[in-house]
């Protein structure tokens, strides 16, 4: 493994460094890389591009006429679009996302790290905002995200914009900052009534998928839709290693370890239907309706071992269980667009409804071998149901210096609703409720929030956009169950400020900073301890306040034809971030839960690279150094801890014909540290080929952790216990499958929300 990291970080060192003059192409004319963010209203006939950032408004979808020639020949420019605020990468030849998972292509973005389990993270931070076109998504938020993420279809998404410093006009949630989801095309332009497409992929061990999606256009009415079917069984090993030890002398008192197969398979269902209807040529009304069904089985058969200091078996049981889980989602969104000219002039609403309903159960039967014992069983009920409500209404108006004025307003309102039961008994029919470890769990977070930006250009050369965001928090939380209430109130300010400036056609500077925020989620304020199994529980925290981060950073980039090369340094200071502290809370057993740190500072240098090492290669390639401090006082267990980590990835891309593709890419996630220990992360190599059939039709075939080398280890010292924690996931899968479009001509994204852009450049 370290052999792998080491090759992979110096590759896309070596890559990311390259001289520019190494591209084997024209430089684009200036100017061409990214379209104004608000372009001029079309005729009512043919509605304008979108205003959303980076929306690619004639980018093919997989399997269109252009999808194979443009890897070498047109739309270069726009595998990487900046701003002022954000860049964005084109999915259009991630191969992975043509078969695999949102996760799958999250993992080929530079500054995105997706953990095994679907976590997601910006340059080692947690806190992460997950946007689709701009807007807020009921089902990437909230405690359902990361099986989301695990189970979407990536070839819904034409493009994945980053923003570790957004705008005030977007929400502060999120202390790393916002990954935006920029979704395929859908809807006709004039002089075609219908579009769609058709994939289908089959992998080894029962894998597959499948995906249609179509738009039917008549007059003034637009109707587009797609859906999605994913089947994903998967296996992995979990591995726990646990030293009780003397305070005193730090011998070893006891050892108790955990070795378990988790063998289980998951399907997913996603939906969703649009309706564009203009009602004048200024006027849009737009509807949509979507739906998510996530559902798995699996066993986990697991043994259970404590030794005491001389080696010997104290305690041995097996543990034999299986599971089920049942997710649903079902949304609406209503959006009324007005033009007041075509100037960008425009006035927005919108608003949001989404509800999920998150059902698991689980039944474990505990067979005692050493002391024998009668076997028992325990059964775990957890049903989650949580509505999410969103208003947002956003104002834009152009100014005659040639800049723009953002008013808007935001509210968003959760109200999460937890119910939890562990029963225990002899047999199935004489299960009892286990008061103690059953809990009902209710709670409420509203934001209202105003915000304002301002931008223009103050001289040829130098631009700016300044922003400030002005929020109201209240949280209510009520343990039903223990009679536990408690709540938080509180009112920030929340500024922005992001500089620009052009050093020559090809070169830019630009400098940022944010202040941002990180709320608990209701579950981590939730004081019920959990039951995870015989040697761990888990519970929220009422205290947990939330997490302020102060971001800077300064970026160099550099296009020199269809080469791109970026150097971002950053420094984020956050306050009172989260961590996970595990306490011995006797009898062997430890409970892990969410506490403030006193301090984090994450200082780094990003280098990121795109372009050609010949006319049929081209490269991808980024690589991240990062200093990481915290300050642990007052945490039971804990040091202060500081240490550097460095994580990269590279993707070569060759098209040896106009009709093939082939890819070869990899990545490495950087470690991260916590206030009692660290956590390991992994690497993962991938291969892809692509093979146009027809003008329509393409053949797409991947392999997915060829090595099968993906995983993760969080290891735990403190002065009465070390733990050492490892999951190997084992990822690796192999896809072929068929992507066919259907119809005619170009496609277009429908009308988007406008929440925020910025003076174009890079």
């Amino acid at each position: 493994m370290i052999r792998s990291k080491t090759i992979l970080l110096a590759g896309a060192a070596l890559l990311a460094f390259a001289p520019a003059a190494i591209a084997q192409t024209t430089p684009a004319p200036a100017g061409a890389v990214r379209p104004a963010q608000t372009p001029p209203a079309a005729p009512a006939q043919m509605p304008a591009a979108p205003p959303a950032q980076d929306a690619p408004a004639a980018e093919p979808a997989e399997g269109e006429s252009a999808a194979v020639d443009d890897v070498v020949v047109t739309g270069r420019v726009t595998d990487v679009r900046t701003s002022i605020d954000s860049i964005s990468y084109s999915l259009a030849n991630d191969l992975q996302a043509t078969t695999g998972s949102l996760a799958d292509a999250l993992r080929n973005v530079p500054s995105v790290d997706v953990d095994p389990q679907g976590n997601v993270s910006l340059r080692g931070d947690s806190g992460v905002t997950i946007l689709v076109d701009g807007r807020p998504s009921g089902i990437l938020s909230g405690e359902g995200r990361a099986q989301a993420l695990l189970q979407l279809p990536a070839d819904r998404y034409a493009r994945i914009e980053v923003m570790t410093n957004p705008s005030a006009a977007y929400s502060p949630e999120g202390s790393g900052g916002v990954i935006n989801l920029i979704t395929k095309p859908t809807a006709p332009r004039a002089g075609t009534q219908t579009t769609g497409s058709i994939r289908v992929n089959v992998g080894d061990n029962g894998r597959w998928n499948a995906g249609a999606s179509g738009s039917w256009q008549k007059d003034k009415l637009t109707l587009s839709g797609d859906l999605s079917y994913r089947s994903d069984p998967g296996v992995f090993a979990f591995d726990r290693l646990r030293e009780q030890l003397d305070p005193v002398t730090g011998a070893v008192l006891s050892t108790s370890s955990i070795d378990q197969i988790v063998d289980g398979e998951q399907n997913g269902a996603v939906g969703r239907f649009t309706a564009e209807y203009r009602l004048t040529e200024r006027t849009q009304l737009t509807g949509e309706l979507r739906g998510v069904r996530f559902d798995g089985t699996g066993t986990s058969p697991g043994l259970f071992q404590t030794r005491n200091a001389a080696g010997t078996v104290t305690s041995a049981y097996r543990r034999d269980g299986s599971s089920d889980f049942e997710f649903l989602n079902w949304g609406a969104t209503g959006r009324l667009l007005h033009r007041f000219d075509t100037s960008g002039h425009e006035w927005s609403n919108e608003l949001r409804y989404d509800r999920n309903g998150n059902e698991n159960q689980g039944v474990t039967t505990s067979t005692f071998l050493t002391p024998p014992a009668a076997p028992f069983l325990e059964r775990t009920g957890q049903d989650l149901d949580q509505v999410n409500l969103g208003f947002t209404s956003a104002y834009v108006r152009p100014t005659a210096d040639g800049g723009r004025v953002r008013l808007g307003y935001e509210f968003t309102d959760q109200r999460p609703d937890q119910e939890v039961t562990f029963s225990r008994g002899a047999s199935l029919a004489t299960l009892a409720v286990v008061p103690g470890l059953s809990n009902r769990f209710e709670a409420r977070q509203t934001v209202h929030a105003l915000y304002g930006t301002w931008e223009r250009p103050l001289t040829e050369k130098f631009s700016a956009q300044a922003g400030l965001r002005l929020e109201q928090a209240d949280i209510e939380i009520d343990d039903l169950t223990g009679g536990t209430s408690a709540s938080q109130d509180y009112f920030r300010a929340y500024p922005t400020g992001h500089l620009q400036y052009q050093l020559s056609e090809t070169e830019t500077l630009r400098a940022s900073y944010s202040r941002r925020i990180q709320r608990p989620q209701p579950a981590q304020l939730n004081p019920f301890v959990a039951f995870s199994d015989p040697l761990n529980r888990r519970s929220g925290n009422p205290d947990l306040e939330p997490q302020e981060t102060d971001a800077f950073e300064a970026m160099w980039q550099k296009r020199s034809g269809q080469s791109f090369y970026q150097v971002t340094a950053y420094l984020r200071d956050t306050d009172k971030a989260f961590t996970e502290v595990v306490t011995d809370i006797g009898g062997g057993v430890l409970l892990s839960r969410p506490e403030n740190l006193g301090s984090r500072r994450d200082i780094g240098l990003e280098t990121t690279a795109n372009g050609a090492l010949h006319p049929t290669l081209r490269y991808s390639a980024s690589v991240s150094v990062f200093r990481q401090e915290i300050d642990a006082a007052g945490i039971p267990g804990a040091d202060d801890r500081e240490g550097t980590f460095a994580s990269g990835r590279l993707s070569l891309n060759w098209t040896p014909t106009p009709k093939d593709f082939v890819q070869v890419s990899g990545f490495w996630q950087g470690d991260s540290l916590l206030a009692q220990g660290t956590r390991e992360a992994g690497g993962m190599l991938n291969i892809g080929y692509r093979r146009k059939l027809t003008d329509t039709l393409s053949l797409n075939i991947t392999g997915r952790d060829v090595l099968n080398s993906f995983s993760t280890t969080s290891v735990f010292e403190t002065p009465l216990f070390r733990e050492r924690s490892e999951q190997d996931i084992r990822l690796r899968a192999f896809y072929i499958g068929l992507s066919w479009s259907l119809g005619s001509g170009p496609r277009r994204q429908p009308e988007q929300f406008d929440f925020s852009a910025a003076p174009t450049g890079g």
